[in-house]
């Protein structure tokens, strides 16, 4: 049984790359002939959306912090909801200071990869004035080898990347 190879296709002009083509003499081995193989670029454009919560990323961008405030009982969340988790109500956006305290941190030994370069690294849970929950965020400036229960309730503010991805990681805090 001769075989014919085809190297490649020059009619294809989208990128795409033929496998050689195996063709048998008899066209009573077609049964058994394997699948032909075409290896093409592919691109695609993933949409996300953070629905309720774009003003928040969009508040980021432009070097503002924002909460909800529920239009019933008045409760502030440091992390925005669209209904208040007290009463069920709708929450409103509201502007939380850019200074608040550290209510507690961990040293973060281990993280996802894009924090592996980073560790050792420090979270912290942020208190801000007027905020009736924290805002979970990165600590720079202290060093993670260093930490202490001295560091609770010290003063820090946040401070913005130059250019936001749209990610939590747009915003951290720093030690006043």
């Amino acid at each position: 049984m001769k075989k014919k190879f085809i190297d490649r296709i020059r009619e294809m002009k989208g990128g795409e790359i033929l496998e050689p083509v195996i063709f048998p003499d008899s066209l009573d081995s077609l049964k058994t002939m394997a699948p032909i193989i075409i290896k093409q670029p592919y691109a695609i454009d993933y949409i996300h959306s953070y629905g309720q919560d774009s003003p928040w990323f969009a508040g980021l961008a432009n070097k503002k912090l924002l909460g909800t405030k529920c239009c019933k009982c008045g409760y502030v969340f440091a992390t925005p909801k669209l209904s208040c988790m007290e009463c069920g109500a709708e929450c409103d956006w509201v502007e939380l200071p850019q200074e608040g305290r550290i209510h507690s941190f961990t040293v973060c030994h281990f993280g996802a990869e894009a924090f592996l370069d980073q560790c050792p690294f420090i979270l912290g849970l942020i208190e801000f004035e007027g905020a009736d929950t924290l805002l979970l965020t990165r600590l720079v400036g202290p060093n993670p080898n260093e930490a202490n229960l001295k560091w609770v309730g010290m003063k820090v503010k946040a401070e913005f990347v130059q250019k936001p991805e749209c990610k939590p990681t747009d915003v951290y805090f720093v030690p006043v």
